[in-house]
């Protein structure tokens, strides 16, 4: 079963959950329930009553967002056979996070897209990844023109390779587009999804320049012992079919300190991360002391992944 596209909703779908809501508070459950019957296709797959109503992330309190989490790794626990840990992580003050990548030295082996699938739960017959790697000809940044399905050995000669993934723009237009606000900008720069609000429209994958989301068409397929047991709420926990995905900077490992999974997979050393508030930062070094560029800058979406040369 196909999750039915909101593109051909309505105008006023936001106002759903809050109706319902309502709805719910008057009949009861049992009664609820059966009167959502008959909405069951509406959205995507396996939607409980429990997650239709469901407050919004942002609204949530302490014992709300508590019982949401528990409900999840019950559900882990229940579809996958795997005790999994799924944290609230949250942004740390003063932190702005950044991604620089050195073109000169990036040799397309792709271990940074195998880390992300692993590291990030993705589906593993899919062989999902938030990264896809181009192999570029020399001289050329037209994305279209990149290869993303190149074989053999690598690097080949006069070529490039160039990884992209969410470039985190201050100004993101997937935000702007989402008609319930199921992605928003966090106060260090990352871009998040609230995968139990989206409603599988797609309108942000469309407005996203970088082609850097994707729509979760299936629920996953992850062996129980592949499982990342250390997950988080708007990061890495496995996502639900019908939903939209996409590069979170590896939030449950990067707001504990942690470096990404695709940095530290990088056998040649072209990723640098860090606190772009921090001049200490290697990230800020790279910026300051580097002639770096990012993509389609003349979009104005000002970006926080960098490309740069040595």
């Amino acid at each position: 079963m196909k999750p039915v596209c909101a593109c051909h909703a309505k105008p006023g779908a936001i106002s759903r959950r809050t109706a319902l809501k309502g709805a719910g508070a008057m009949l009861g459950a049992a009664a609820f329930a059966k009167a959502l019957a008959p909405l069951a296709n509406w959205a995507r797959e396996e939607l409980t009553v429990e997650e239709f109503v469901q407050k919004h992330y942002r609204e949530l309190d302490a014992e709300g967002l508590k019982q949401v989490l528990a409900r999840h790794e019950r559900s882990a626990l229940e579809d996958y056979g795997a005790e999994v840990t799924i944290g609230d992580h949250r942004p740390r003050e003063g932190v702005v996070f950044g991604y620089a990548l050195n073109l000169g030295v990036c040799i397309g082996c792709r271990k940074c897209v195998e880390a992300c699938h692993r590291e990030n739960n993705h589906d593993r017959p899919g062989r999902g990844s938030y990264i896809r790697v181009l192999e570029m000809e020399k001289g050329s940044m037209d994305l279209e023109k990149g290869n993303a399905r190149y074989e053999g050995l690598v690097p080949r000669e006069g070529r490039f390779y160039l990884p992209v993934q969410c470039h985190q723009c201050e100004h993101p237009p997937c935000v702007d587009v989402c008609p319930v606000e199921a992605t928003w900008r966090e106060d260090d720069g990352i871009v998040v999804v609230d995968y139990d609000w989206c409603i599988g429209c797609r309108y942000c994958e469309a407005a996203c320049p970088y082609h850097a989301r994707k729509f979760n068409w299936r629920k996953p397929a992850i062996p129980k012992d592949e499982i990342n047991p250390d997950q988080s709420y708007l990061g890495n926990r496995i996502r639900p079919a019908g939903v939209i995905e996409k590069c979170h900077f590896c939030l449950h490992r990067t707001r504990e300190g942690r470096l990404p999974a695709c940095l530290e997979a990088c056998p040649t050393g072209a990723r640098v991360f860090g606190n772009l508030l921090d001049p200490s930062s290697a990230v800020r070094k790279v910026i300051d002391h580097r002639r770096v560029y990012v993509l389609k800058e003349e979009l104005g979406l000002k970006p926080n992944f960098f490309y740069f040369f040595d």
